[in-house]
């Protein structure tokens, strides 16, 4: 009978073969390595899964903010528009003009007392074109709410442009008084919205007529998805698509005696 016990003596540790120890060690480090290897890759493409899906949703939140902005943006010009309109009892001129008729100033420019641009409206010689050395201070000066964020045009340049026709509000020289639109201001065209191919330097007496207007509402360009803001009369936006009916577009350009449309 061996005199060896069964069972380890209490406090002294069993000795591991050390072959076995590092037999086990490697085969964890390779298993290790090989999940490792499976598992990398999986999270690689699950990953950029993941960010392909999301993507569009992150590019679609940014462009609704961007066209809420713009839309800000025209309801401030809105509410310019009406003060000056309380001050003059007439709405701006889409121009005003010299002796020779030869255009000087934007609207942009007569309104800026009402959009919080005093002192800018100060510094401008409104007896020289805007375009003269006097005013090039104030040409180069960007006002913000003047420019669709959604668009990649120069920041100096008006995203806002007035439809300038003779039945319509924005006519030309001349002002029109809020009780002249008969058709009714919520009704009436003051300003669209236009993408870079149209937009303007802010300080020039250029807008677009409306044979432009119609082309380029019906057209694909645009700064923002299926249309463009809209500023009517009554100081509200609308947002309208290209698939618009141009008769409708139309009438809501006319002031009085247009045929009657809405959004």
């Amino acid at each position: 009978m061996s005199n060896m016990p069964p069972y380890p003596q209490e406090g002294v540790q069993p000795q591991m073969q050390p072959q076995a120890a590092s037999s086990n060690k490697n085969g964890l480090i390779i298993g290790c390595l090989i999940a490792a290897g499976v598992a990398i890759p999986v999270l690689l493409i699950c990953g950029g899964v993941l960010v392909a899906l999301l993507l569009p949703a992150v590019s679609a939140s940014r462009e609704a903010a961007r066209r809420m902005q713009c839309s800000n943006n025209m309801k401030q010009i809105g509410l310019a528009f009406h003060n000056y309109h309380d001050v003059y009892r007439t709405f701006p001129p889409a121009y005003t003009v010299d002796e020779d008729g030869n255009r000087l100033h934007s609207w942009r420019s007569l309104i800026l007392p009402f959009m919080e641009q005093q002192a800018l409206h100060a510094q401008i010689d409104f007896s020289k074109p805007w375009d003269d050395p006097a005013n090039r201070t104030v040409a180069q000066t960007a006002i913000p709410a003047y420019h669709c964020p959604s668009s990649p045009g120069d920041p100096l340049s008006s995203s806002y442009v007035a439809i300038v026709d003779p039945q319509g509000i924005m006519s030309g020289e001349n002002g029109s008084q809020m009780q002249s639109v008969t058709d009714g201001i919520s009704n009436t065209i003051l300003l669209t919205e236009v993408d870079t191919s149209q937009a303007v330097p802010w300080m020039s007496p250029e807008d677009i007529d409306l044979a432009t207007y119609l082309a380029v509402t019906a057209s694909s360009q645009h700064n923002h998805p299926g249309g463009s803001n809209t500023l009517l009369a009554d100081g509200s936006v609308r947002f309208v698509a290209s698939e618009i009916d141009e008769e409708t577009l139309k009438g809501m350009v006319t002031k009085d005696n247009g045929e009657r449309a809405g959004f």
